[in-house]
């Protein structure tokens, strides 16, 4: 086996015989400047690595020019697809729908609920009031019992009335208003010179309304005005079954 580093020692020596007297032998990194430069002009003998393989390349298929059958496929699922979405956005909408029936319809259930027993309290309130209204006025005058009876009464009437309020029950006692067949109910028509067509001037008994639903209708007595016909011979009739 050849010894390596002779040329290096060889080139070493010859590079030191060249200088001048006086000055000393290079030691250092710097000694063998000259024959690390030869180095570097003869070919390197070390292997290098082989650059690896790079990555596999992945084939991409062009699914945009398919075959009939892939196209026909394509167009029926997307068919399917858009009639699901249609059948999903129904329901949403079917059932948003009936959350506010529901809801509606629950606060219709609190807000008459009482209805049923409203009506039967209601011919409570009109015996308190035609007990007030039968005793004569010359009656009320030195009878001190009576007179408390009486005090009685009409606070009892008043606190129903304040229930009635509390839960939504307003009475009606149209007298002098114009007849509505929403809220009032005719019970007889009768030819008034004070009173103009159409305007109730007397009220049988009171009506009333749970919250904006009629509870019971007000029964009353509607004028025909003046007995003497208009100039057009119009007859101002009410029509008692609207």
């Amino acid at each position: 086996m050849t010894d390596s580093t002779k040329p290096q020692s060889d080139k070493t020596t010859e590079m030191n015989s060249d200088l001048p007297e006086g000055f000393d032998k290079p030691t250092g990194p710097f000694a063998n400047r000259q024959a690390a430069a030869s180095y570097a002009d003869e070919p390197s003998t070390q292997t290098q690595d082989t650059p690896s393989e790079g990555p596999e390349t992945v084939e991409i298929r062009d699914t945009t020019a398919g075959s009939p059958q892939d196209v026909e496929r394509i167009a029926e699922l997307e068919s399917q697809l858009a009639e699901m979405k249609d059948q999903a956005l129904r329901a949403m909408a079917e059932t948003e729908n009936m959350r506010r029936r529901t809801e509606r319809e629950r606060a219709d259930m609190q807000k008459y609920a009482i209805t049923s027993f409203a009506k039967e309290l209601l011919n409570v309130s009109d015996n308190l009031r035609r007990a007030l209204e039968a005793v004569p006025e010359e009656s009320k005058q030195g009878n001190e019992e009576l007179n408390n009876l009486l005090v009685g009464v009409e606070a009892t009437e008043r606190e129903l009335l304040k229930i009635f309020e509390k839960k939504g029950i307003q009475k009606i006692h149209p007298l002098g208003e114009k007849f509505d067949p929403n809220f009032h109910e005719v019970m007889f028509e009768a030819p008034s010179e004070e009173h103009p067509a159409g305007t109730i001037f007397q009220v049988m008994e009171a009506g009333y309304v749970i919250n904006d639903r009629l509870l019971r209708p007000a029964r009353v007595g509607v004028s025909k005005g003046s007995p003497e016909l208009p100039a057009d011979g119009a007859d101002h009739h009410i029509d008692t079954q609207a």
